[in-house]
């Protein structure tokens, strides 16, 4: 189940994006008409992506998504507007990180499917991120256990070398029984 926020000034959009949403059941949907209060729940909630309108009375959608982006930072944004200000676009894109622009109006199977991308690219990086985690735990724990061989191998030199036969056996010499 993915958390996904709207937040736009104008409630009859807000009507028309969850009924144009609720089709896919794999979204629970929280819709806000005030960035402050959107704000407020995503100190509370997890979300996977954040939908904001560009032009809101009391801050713009940019501002909400840095906002958001410094609450959550793994939470995917898009920005939703039927204004374009290139100048406020690109502060968005650079500073919010906003994945995709959508305009208004906005066909409801494009949305969808935009929405789906920016989840599945969220996931992928979750899973690069999670994966570089476990490479970086693996090499700490090889790290430790050439320190530890190094500290055996000082105290008994040798001890350390294994002799191998061609099928994986190990070779014991009369010396070492």
């Amino acid at each position: 189940m993915y958390r996904l926020m709207i937040v736009d000034d104008e409630v009859h959009i807000l009507s028309a994006l969850k009924r144009s949403l609720k089709r896919d059941t794999d979204w629970e949907i929280e819709v806000f008409s005030s960035g402050a209060e959107a704000l407020k729940r995503a100190h509370e909630t997890d979300f996977d992506l954040f939908i904001s309108d560009y032009r809101m009375p009391e801050m713009n959608g940019v501002e909400f998504l840095i906002q958001a982006k410094a609450i959550q930072p793994e939470a995917i944004r898009l920005i939703l507007s039927g204004y374009s200000d290139l100048d406020s676009l690109l502060r968005g894109i650079n500073e919010a990180e906003i994945y995709r622009f959508i305009n208004k109006p906005w066909q409801d199977y494009d949305l969808r499917a935009t929405i789906k991308q920016a989840l599945q690219h969220r996931a992928v990086i979750i899973e690069n991120q999670r994966l570089a985690d476990q490479v970086r735990a693996q090499l700490q724990q090889l790290d430790e256990q050439s320190k530890i061989l190094a500290e055996l191998e000082a105290e008994t030199p040798g001890i350390t070398h294994v002799d191998w036969t061609e099928d994986g056996a190990i070779l014991l010499n009369e010396d070492d029984v």
